[in-house]
């Protein structure tokens, strides 16, 4: 079920069109890697959803309410974590939580146990008497995300989460999402940094110019661009057979080898990839890996997008 739906969404300033007759769609419970490069209308979308921008026409649905005829109920059930936000200085993070709480409306009775939850799912708990001003970059991404799950939203959109955060605080963004899936929240995740989405999302859509030119499964998308399939071949023992082997083989294509490695394009079938399996150690080829290649986001960016800006 759509949870996430835009209609011919459009939006103009003066003669530019940052947004073209967007369709999107987002399923319950998807983590949706919106994808494209600066400029090309993510955070514009992302801020329509949110009901801080208001389309030039087309419409835009989250959980079946109007964003435009429903705002309020919009952000009852929606947290939106922008690319920039502001901290207070002099405000303890516990004081920041509070204060936003209440802005929540959440009960007082109510409101510390929340931000208890809150700061332990983020893993902030050790800093909650700290103040807010003197976190790291990436302390303060979790901070500001900690402030969006306040209210217990359904869906959450995070405008490019990972810009500007060291290793270390890409992977602990990384595993607190999928934390997140799997407690039934549906994640839109806006990014130009395509290695960080991969392997955290099972849908994506790409937009180039305003205009969503792919969406769909991340899989599915893959296989559609991909007109051969990359294998990685390596042997302990045997390689000059194999080798031959290899290039006595129609449909084995591009073979690429160092040493004992080999790596090459193809477009037989799972059953004669079998069968060339078994000939290789008929041959006495001794055989570490024989895998598939898996194609990266990179790959399918660069295959649909023109480059322009």
């Amino acid at each position: 079920m759509a949870i996430i739906e835009t209609q011919k969404l459009t939006k103009r300033y003066g003669r530019e069109e940052a947004l073209k007759n967007l369709d999107l769609v987002v399923e319950q419970g998807d983590i949706y890697g919106f994808i494209g490069p600066n400029g090309a209308g993510k955070t514009t979308t992302l801020r329509i959803l949110s009901t801080l921008l208001a389309p030039t026409f087309g419409k835009a649905f989250v959980d079946g309410f109007d964003v435009m005829k429903h705002p309020y109920q919009v952000k009852t059930i929606l947290g939106f974590m922008p690319d920039s936000f502001g901290v207070y200085d002099g405000m303890r993070l516990i004081e920041y939580l509070d204060f936003f709480g209440a802005a929540y409306k959440i009960p007082k009775k109510k409101r510390r146990s929340i931000i208890d939850d809150v700061l332990q799912l983020t893993d902030l708990t050790s800093k909650a008497d700290d103040f807010v001003s003197t976190f790291s970059r990436g302390m303060k991404q979790r901070c500001c995300l900690a402030k969006t799950l306040l209210h217990d939203p359904k869906v959450l959109l995070l405008d490019e989460p990972a810009s500007g955060l060291d290793p270390r605080a890409r992977i602990e963004m990384r595993e607190l999402l999928k934390t997140l899936r799997k407690m039934g929240k549906t994640v839109v995740i806006s990014s130009h940094i395509l290695s960080e989405l991969g392997d955290m999302c099972n849908r994506i859509g790409i937009l180039e110019h305003g205009v969503l030119i792919k969406q769909g499964k991340y899989p599915d998308i893959l296989d559609e661009i991909r007109q051969t399939r990359e294998i990685r071949l390596v042997v302990l023992e045997g390689a000059d057979k194999a080798r031959k082997v290899l290039e006595e083989t129609t449909g084995v294509l591009n073979i690429d080898s160092s040493g004992r490695e080999f790596q090459f394009e193809t477009n037989l079938s799972y059953d004669s990839l079998a069968d060339l399996h078994q000939q290789l150690m008929g041959v006495g080829a001794k055989i570490v890996f024989f895998e598939e290649v898996k194609g990266t986001l990179e790959d399918v960016f660069l295959k649909v997008t023109q480059g322009g800006l």
